[in-house]
């Protein structure tokens, strides 16, 4: 499976993320209110934000998110815990953009560049999501996902973090807000 593709819409370009996009990376994430309603709420503080950078280089999944307009980086996500078992599924997550694109064209480009390539290699994936981070779970809904009844538990700092757990097949893909 090819999960660190270049990938191009028109107004994002994805490519994998590689060690020296530490700089320009962690000035996007260095911004507080991006972790504000995120589990991980404190991952705007460098030896946080280190952890989940070198994680991301470790599992070979994440791409750079970047502006085709500016040529800036403008954040990231990844491709994780690939399963090829009944028709083959992937997680999409670890998602964030600068704030400057947030609210418009961006995350649905995003994810429709995301989707559409995961799902010509499987049949589902899913998007793991803080259950009170109420701004990712309407992003999800606005680009199709269903909410399963799947709550996984983990641990983070401490303290037990419930999430809520999104699909989106290949079949609704194809009908859904993303399809083209």
């Amino acid at each position: 499976m090819d999960w660190q593709p270049v990938l191009e819409g028109e107004r994002l370009l994805l490519r994998p993320l590689r060690p020296d996009d530490w700089d320009t990376l962690f000035a996007v994430a260095s911004d507080p209110e991006i972790w504000t309603v995120h589990p991980a709420h404190d991952r705007w503080q460098e030896p946080v934000f280190r952890a989940f950078f070198d994680d991301a280089l470790k599992n070979r999944g994440a791409v750079a998110v970047i502006d085709k307009t500016s040529g800036a980086i403008v954040g990231s996500s990844r491709w994780q815990g690939y399963d090829p078992a009944d028709g083959g599924s992937v997680e999409i997550g670890w998602t964030f953009l600068a704030r400057s694109h947030w609210g418009g064209r961006y995350n649905p480009e995003l994810k429709r560049l995301m989707l559409g390539h995961a799902l010509g290699q499987v049949g589902r994936v899913q998007f793991r999501v803080g259950e009170t981070n109420l701004r990712s779970r309407r992003a999800m809904e606005k680009i199709g996902g269903r909410l399963t009844d799947e709550r996984p538990v983990t641990h983070l700092a401490g303290r037990e973090i419930v999430h809520v757990v999104y699909e989106i097949t290949r079949e609704s893909f194809a009908k859904g807000p993303l399809a083209q």
